[in-house]
């Protein structure tokens, strides 16, 4: 780590919003061969903050420096030309632009007033080579998975000689293999003398990867300081200003009648022969790696994707769940991987998504009851602490964090007895993740079956009475909580016990 004088410094930064402070005096200080881990909550005020270094936003107060100098980035543009590039969690590029015009959008190397093709392809490949990426520089962006986009835009950012990339999220939807391959490329433009600022809730990847850490909490500054000797514990109590004691806090519930039961269920190309059951009170954790089959499964027993073979039954009663529709008057709820996506209508206010499934409970002759709407939906709020202006705030302006409470309040108004959450805490901080596993712990005291799937192990094994481990869609392991161990549930999810 370098101890030389920061290469991009923020001091007293302060940011607003329409009355709602983002920002409070802020400092941040990168150096050059270094990564500074950037720490805190949902709603803690990071997005706000790299969006001003990057151009994005002007603060209210505070100034950037660069190389101990005054900047001011007016946009984006101007800050990539000064050598500060960010990459964020949803990769940006043009999906019907190649790679190599994607690297050097708005900048194509020019001859005699025309796009110079052949030196573009061969300094984009000359780039993807250094940054040891075996891609065509060739192929269209959307043919790309969400790995080999990242590495365009680390290569880009190459591209402009930028002295500070800011990657925010850049693992939530990586493979471990590829969250490895991308460790080796941050460490070597760390090692070429990069600042990087890098932006991860999930603390195993700051010990392995960062040397200091800065927490935000509020949008206040917490605190910097050397990883070396900073604990887990440490860390989540600078960023929630309390002890977390408990990260998963399950209850013990007793197992009571059958709620699910799923007997060879198939769907061509998804998943065969899959079998369980799902008891009141009882989390059933569903592990396996990417491409498994997990999300095909729980949304064939949705109705999303039904499946062609095989028999559901609720509560002892065979069904057929044809759509989500059908799928909700059983009484199953269905929290998708994807909030912004399939969870939510982002333009849609608060109120209207929590209400959303349940518009006909406030319907009276045709016409919509906006008065009881707004009280169920602010009495499900309530419930789950959403963080918001008001009930009417649109839905894009939350948090990660405070996004999925909404995504858990819509369909918990559907009053669920199955419910199913994929990927319940991708993306969000380590406080709410808390609160969410709290949650979770209650419905099943409450007698609600859930079934829980999740990549994270210690997820898995926290939160789960029992657990399915499926590998290339079929269940390859079945676990009791007391049995299941990580070594177990891995090499039953690649096939090596």
């Amino acid at each position: 780590m370098s101890d030389a004088a920061p290469v991009i410094e923020a001091r007293g930064l302060s940011k607003a919003f329409g009355g709602v402070h983002a920002l409070r005096d802020v400092r941040l200080a990168a150096r050059a061969g270094e990564v500074l881990a950037l720490l805190g909550e949902n709603g803690a005020g990071k997005s706000t903050l790299i969006k001003i270094i990057t151009g994005v936003y002007q603060p209210d107060a505070g100034e950037i420096l660069l190389d101990g100098r005054p900047a001011r980035f007016t946009d984006t543009r101007a800050a990539l030309d000064q050598g500060v590039a960010a990459i964020y969690q949803e990769p940006s590029l043009f999906p019907d632009l190649d790679v190599a015009e994607n690297i050097f959008v708005g900048r194509q190397p020019i001859r005699a007033g025309r796009v110079d093709w052949r030196t573009m392809y061969e300094e984009a490949g000359a780039l993807l080579r250094r940054l040891g990426v075996r891609l065509d520089p060739r192929i269209k962006a959307r043919e790309l998975s969400v790995a080999q986009m990242q590495m365009v835009e680390i290569a880009r950012a190459i591209s402009v000689n930028a002295r500070v990339l800011i990657m925010d999220e850049p693992t939530s939807s990586l493979t471990q293999g590829e969250v490895e391959e991308l460790f080796v490329i941050v460490r070597q433009l760390r090692d070429s003398g990069a600042a990087i600022i890098f932006i991860s809730h999930r603390l195993e990847e700051l010990f392995a990867l960062a040397d200091r850490v800065t927490v935000l909490r509020d949008g206040a500054y917490v605190d910097t300081r050397p990883l070396a000797g900073v604990t887990t514990e440490d860390l989540i109590r600078l960023m929630v200003g309390r002890d977390l004691a408990e990260l998963f806090p399950k209850q013990h519930v007793a197992a009571g009648e059958l709620a699910l039961e799923v007997e060879g269920l198939g769907l061509p190309g998804r998943f065969s022969d899959v079998s369980f059951e799902l008891r009141r009170g009882e989390i059933v954790g569903m592990a396996g790696l990417v491409g498994a089959g997990r999300t095909e499964v729980a949304e064939a027993l949705f109705g999303v994707m039904p499946a062609a073979s095989g028999h559901i039954r609720i509560d002892g009663h065979e069904v057929t769940v044809s759509g989500p529709e059908q799928a909700m008057a059983l009484g199953i709820g269905y929290v998708p991987e994807d909030r912004k996506q399939h969870g939510l209508v982002l333009a849609m206010s608060i109120a209207q998504n929590i209400t959303l499934p349940t518009l006909r409970r406030f319907a009276r002759m045709g016409w919509l009851s906006g008065a009881a709407e707004r009280r169920s939906a602010a009495e499900d709020a309530t419930r789950l602490e959403v963080k918001m202006s008001s009930l009417d705030q649109p839905a894009s302006q939350l948090s990660g964090g405070n996004q999925q409470k909404v995504v858990l309040a819509k369909w918990l108004s559907t009053n669920p007895q199955v419910l199913i959450l994929d990927e319940p805490t991708r993306g969000i901080d380590v406080g709410t993740k808390a609160a969410v596993h709290q949650l979770m712990s209650q419905l099943a005291a409450e007698g609600i079956a859930i079934l829980m799937i999740s990549s994270e192990l210690p997820e898995i094994l926290g939160m789960s009475d029992r657990i399915l481990v499926m590998r290339e869609g079929q269940i390859s392991g079945r676990f009791s909580r007391a049995e299941a161990t990580q070594e177990r549930l891995m090499a039953a999810a690649t096939g090596t016990g």
